[in-house]
């Protein structure tokens, strides 16, 4: 098996046990390596940085000690003689008794013979101690390797690492050259630095505690409403919708608990729904069920005028029956997004071609009580089979000959904004006004109606097939007198 197959599932096992902490440790192990990486990125970066300050802080100070050593050569004058130097020896002795090293500084005198002059006694740093330094030293005091330039060398012992500067001294009339050395211990400064970053270090530490300890419960406490609705989700059942979760402030995690809770009375109003829906078309099924089981059961088979009269109640229930389907189809469709395709209609000419159809519904005088001059989307069929429902509950409870009239127009509410209504009008048997809201319900009925004139689902097919094109329907009635039953949509104000 290659590398390859086996680096696959071992990728996927560390992303599954990562995804299987809690959300809360996950953030807070991110959080406390993001304030460590920040913390090592800017203690790496501040080492660095400071490292080359002191190697340039040193550099600077050996730099200045080499030109007061040639300034001296120069101008200087020797001061057992009062006159210029000519002996290297007296000068390298002149120039370290002007010069007071700096912390972890030291300075040494040499020559071929060896050393010759060292630094006060009260000088920390002891050069002449490590025989190491010496011996490196010495090479460049040998007469036949003596060069004549300023070096600026750093020199590694097993006792520390020293950044050095090796003066050449030398005059014409001198038998034997000096060289004078000015040396800091290097790794001493650098003791100092790492003492200070481990120091760093462990404030560093204690930071990422204090971080992983306060990012802990702030990130508990935002996630407080999420573990709330974990809960309640987990709370719900299918006997128990009615818990939400509480609300307590106005972020992201506040909306996304609202928009929970507006799922949750959707669901159980679904579930409601449902359960009405069942009952209700349990109680609708039961009686056609019955009726034509009795009747088969009572039926004699020899009478033939028995036959046919159990015949013709059996299709009449059979009929009602694939009504009352096609009615739970269309209301089951209700809440797909497919269930309007909207086109422009002339509403004039549409008032006028409903009138036709509904026409044919009953003997009635049927008329145009307005018809707009307007434009607007529907969906064609669904707008007709709304209207043509309203046409037909009012032939069903309006006696022959009497006048039912359609119409549209374009309104302007102080409150809704501009109106398309469309109505259907007659002077029937109306609805009492405990009725009224009651009549749009699944299976609803009004209290002077009769099981035989429907299944109860016209209503509220209208009104399913008026709320997806943004409307809503009312009816205005007076028993005795009749109904008007307005379908209205808002039209947008182009």
């Amino acid at each position: 098996m290659s590398q390859a197959s086996l680096a696959g599932p071992r990728a996927k096992n560390r992303q599954f046990r990562w995804n299987r902490l809690a959300v809360r440790t996950r953030i807070v192990i991110t959080l406390v390596v993001l304030t460590l990486l920040a913390v090592l990125a800017s203690g790496l970066v501040s080492y660095l940085l400071q490292r080359s300050a002191i190697q340039n802080r040193i550099d600077d100070s050996l730099a200045s000690s080499i030109e007061e050593v040639r300034i001296l050569a120069a101008e200087g004058v020797d001061p057992e003689t009062g006159e210029p130097f000519v002996e290297s020896d007296n000068l390298v002795f002149t120039a370290m008794t002007r010069h007071w090293p700096d912390t972890h500084e030291s300075m040494l005198g040499l020559n071929s013979s060896g050393i010759t002059y060292r630094a006060n006694e009260i000088v920390p740093l002891r050069l002449e101690d490590d025989a190491q330094l010496v011996e490196e030293l010495m090479s460049h005091a040998d007469p036949d390797k003596f060069q004549q330039d300023v070096l600026l060398e750093t020199i590694s012992t097993d006792q520390a690492t020293y950044r050095a500067a090796i003066i050449p001294v030398y005059f014409a009339d001198d038998p034997e050259p000096s060289l004078l050395v000015f040396a800091t211990d290097y790794s001493a400064s650098l003791a100092e630095l790492d003492a200070i970053f481990v120091t760093y270090t462990l404030i560093g530490i204690a930071v990422i505690a204090i971080v992983a300890l306060i990012g802990s419960v702030t990130v508990g406490r935002q996630l407080s409403p999420l573990r709330k609705l974990q809960a309640t989700a987990a709370e719900i059942s299918d006997e128990d919708l009615d818990r939400r979760v509480p609300v307590t402030s106005e972020d992201d995690i506040a909306d996304l608990s609202r928009t929970f809770n507006e799922m949750l009375d959707r669901i159980q109003s679904a579930f409601r729904s449902q359960r009405q829906l069942l009952d209700d078309v349990g109680h609708e099924l039961r009686t056609p069920i019955t009726i034509v089981q009795g009747n088969l059961e009572l039926m004699n088979s020899r009478d033939v005028v028995d036959v046919e009269q159990v015949r013709e109640i059996s299709l009449d229930e059979l009929d009602r029956v694939g009504r009352l389907v096609e009615d739970l189809m269309t209301l089951a469709k209700a809440d797909r997004p497919d269930f309007v395709s909207l086109e422009a209609i002339d509403i004039e000419a549409f008032t006028r071609e409903v009138l036709e159809k509904a026409s044919r519904l009953g003997d009635r005088e049927w008329s145009v009580d307005a018809a707009t001059q307007i434009v607007h989307d529907f969906d064609n069929q669904r707008i007709t089979q709304a209207w043509l429902q309203l046409a037909n509950n009012a032939v069903k409870y309006s006696d022959d000959g009497t006048e039912i009239a359609l119409g549209s127009k374009v309104r302007v509410d102080r409150e809704e904004g501009t109106m398309l209504d469309l109505w259907v009008r007659d002077n029937g048997i109306g609805i009492a006004e405990t009725d009224t809201a009651r009549i749009f319900e699944r299976f609803g009925r009004g209290g002077n109606s009769t099981r035989a004139e429907g299944s109860g689902l016209g209503l509220n097919i209208v009104t399913e097939i008026v709320r997806a094109h943004g409307g809503t329907v009312s009816v205005r009635s007076t028993l005795g007198y009749g109904s008007t039953f307005t379908m209205s949509f808002p039209l947008r104000n182009d």
